[in-house]
């Protein structure tokens, strides 16, 4: 099949994506690649192996400076398929779209807090995690409680009284999105393992978040979403 340009979806499923198009959050973003199919997959129509393997390998993974993908959209290209000798596997080159959540900067969103620290709040989206609200990014004037390891705001009204209002787990929160970060953690083969001798014992290598958003509440409208009710 060469030329391919039509959603490879039922009319259902493209109604879903075209939902999450709506929100400003997700993107249609454009990209290649050469499609691996293994011999006993022969056996299955193409358009819909190329279809799996593509949400196999991108669907709730970052891809560094695009974002986290969500799901296929369509496929717009399928080119020739070539055997490569002693494989026996095909491989073909396909241009494709992808829905992938990439929130601009600025934009308003509404999640969860996902825990607090002294560093500030991490949030969450349901299906994305790694948002993080620095301390100073917090509500002026706030504190931590240590002991009960929430963040406090403590607002003072026109009357010039202050009240607490605490920012507890799982509460809703809206913040504004003030920068991003993609870090690559495709291991670099060029670097030899560490070698360990005698007593020694190799450090856990600390995790890698491939893409975290930094956000803001020190605006009004921002925060919690009860302040505001």
């Amino acid at each position: 099949v060469e030329g391919l340009a039509r959603p490879c979806f039922s009319r259902r499923a493209l109604s879903v994506r075209t939902c999450l198009l709506d929100r400003k959050m997700f993107v249609l973003t454009e990209m290649k690649d050469i499609i691996r199919i293994e011999p006993d997959h022969f056996k299955f129509k193409m358009e819909r192996e190329i279809v799996h393997q593509l949400n196999c390998k991108y669907a709730n993974k970052v891809v560094y400076g695009v974002g986290l993908c969500i799901i296929l959209f369509d496929v717009t290209f399928v080119g020739e398929s070539y055997i490569i000798p002693g494989t026996g596997a095909s491989h073909t080159r396909v241009h494709f779209r992808f829905i992938v959540f990439r929130p601009f900067i600025g934009e308003v969103l509404v999640g969860k807090i996902r825990s607090s620290s002294s560093e500030g709040l991490r949030v969450s989206l349901g299906f994305f995690d790694d948002i993080k609200i620095p301390a100073n990014s917090l509500q002026n004037p706030s504190r931590f409680d240590v002991p009960d390891q929430i963040w406090v705001w403590q607002y003072k009204n026109n009357e010039d009284e202050e009240h607490d209002m605490f920012m507890d787990t799982d509460e809703e929160i809206r913040f504004c999105v003030t920068d991003e970060n993609f870090v690559d953690t495709v291991p670099n083969s060029d670097q030899p393992p560490n070698v360990v001798s005698g007593t020694e014992a190799a450090l856990p290598e600390k995790k890698q978040v491939p893409y975290t958003i930094m956000g803001t509440i020190a605006d009004y409208g921002l925060g919690l979403t009860s302040w505001w009710n």
